[in-house]
């Protein structure tokens, strides 16, 4: 089933809480970037809003950032019920979910999900240094003491161009807590087909997980795809151009890549 079987319904006036913001009317395609454990859409305040036609739509979870009175969403399955629920009426175009780490998880589950409604779903499912959910959870921050996770969580906001103030990381030590807890208890024995394409990415000099560990999702769709790019771990935050021009790739097959991969970074609320 492709994102054209079947029509997304119209897109509302007023747009979800969680999208960043607006997508575009005017967009050829549409990239919805899936954030990880313990941090919110504005790890994505380095990407540019539009690769050539494509436009980035980064996703906002609750429990954080402009959405930090909401409830947490508890388990993946019940977050992808709401994400399915709001995202599917801008499945009007062509679409691709990205999620990096645990980010690869919520971004599967909603276009799982999507499937089941049986509806549109994104063409192509990328999932960035992440195990497939047979082998999950698999993720070095669940044993971690809290001293431990402040200082990764330090290393991520200066990584993304901030100050690693003491109040901030408190506050997101909380949220990184909840989401492990969804991280820890998730896992699906059971591979199905998913409708779209999937491509898993590893990095080149990435320590945290070699490219034999993402293996196991060859079995989720009839069309998986391995791929290594250049960096580190956190190379993405960046939108290196290599990572810019395959969305554009995924999302609008055999258009021409624009001249210049990335466009000046968008801003959204917070």
């Amino acid at each position: 089933m492709t994102a054209s079987a079947h029509a997304a319904p119209t897109a509302p006036a007023k747009f979800p809480r969680s999208l960043l913001r607006k997508p575009s009317d005017d967009a050829a395609a549409r990239v919805f970037c899936f954030p990880y454990s313990g941090v919110g859409a504005s790890m994505f305040n380095r990407w540019p809003r539009m690769i050539g036609d494509v436009e980035i739509c980064p996703v906002q979870l609750p429990a954080r950032e402009n959405r930090f009175r909401e409830a947490h969403y508890g388990t993946y399955q019940d977050l992808a019920k709401n994400l399915a629920d709001e995202l599917l009426p801008y499945l009007d175009r062509p679409a691709v979910f990205f999620g990096h780490c645990a980010g690869s998880l919520p971004a599967f589950e909603t276009a799982l999900r999507l499937a089941e409604l049986g509806g549109p779903v994104p063409r192509e499912v990328v999932v960035s240094a992440q195990v497939a959910p047979q082998d999950c959870p698999k993720d070095r921050f669940l044993d971690m003491t809290d001293e431990a996770l402040g200082a990764e969580l330090s290393e991520l906001v200066v990584a993304r161009g901030g100050e690693a103030h003491p109040t901030l990381i408190e506050l997101t030590l909380h949220v990184l807590h909840q989401d492990l807890d969804a991280n820890r208890v998730y896992h699906r024995p059971e591979p199905v087909r998913l409708p779209s394409a999937v491509t898993a990415l590893t990095w080149s000099e990435d320590p945290e997980i070699e490219p034999a560990e993402l293996t196991g999702w060859q079995e989720w769709s009839e069309q998986v795809t391995f791929t290594e790019l250049p960096g580190a771990h956190y190379a993405f935050l960046n939108a290196p151009a290599e990572l810019t021009r395959l969305l554009h790739s995924l999302a609008l097959p055999g258009a021409p890549l624009p001249a210049v991969a990335v466009s000046s970074p968008a801003e959204g609320h917070h």
